[in-house]
């Protein structure tokens, strides 16, 4: 008998984060904390201590980590100094989103506001070096709209 395999795994999406931490069981208890994170699985590596692979699920959209392996190359934000990616979270109520990961420990990279594309926007940064932009979607506006917005937001030297 032959089973059918889809080649991207049910409850996956074409592009999944999968990120490097120090310490990954602080960093999900963190994710519960902030982001109201499920865990759907976690492998141990080979000392125990450390995980190899852990598979979250934050809203609708999978999220997967690890622990930094310096010996395979597998660095933290934190060991590089530094990072250049922003997880981008939609969420229903950012006020409330944002709220909580703050009081879960991140830090405030820019506050909350009303954005000139039409999002409530603000960015955080977790414990563990990972930019995350929390937003809800609170007006559709076309391109055009966008641009023309951006360009008075920029001009008066705000994004707002």
């Amino acid at each position: 008998m032959s089973t059918q395999v889809k080649p991207i795994p049910e409850g996956f999406h074409s592009i999944t984060p999968h990120i490097v931490v120090q310490n990954a069981k602080q960093a999900i208890e963190f994710y519960q904390k902030a982001f109201n994170a499920e865990v759907l699985g976690c492998m141990p590596g080979p000392d125990g201590e450390k995980i190899m692979h852990a598979e979250l699920r934050i809203g609708n959209s999978p999220l997967m980590l690890c622990d930094e392996f310096p010996e395979m190359g597998s660095l933290s934000p934190v060991s590089r100094g530094g990072t250049s990616v922003t997880m981008h979270l939609y969420v229903e109520k950012a006020d409330e989103t944002y709220n909580q990961a703050v009081e879960a420990g991140a830090k405030v990279v820019m506050p909350l506001a009303d954005m000139f594309w039409g999002d409530r926007y603000g960015i955080v940064s977790d414990p563990f070096g990972h930019h995350w932009a929390i937003a809800t979607h609170v007006q559709d506006l076309s391109f055009e709209e966008i641009a023309a917005a951006g360009a008075a937001a920029m001009a008066s030297g705000g994004c707002q």
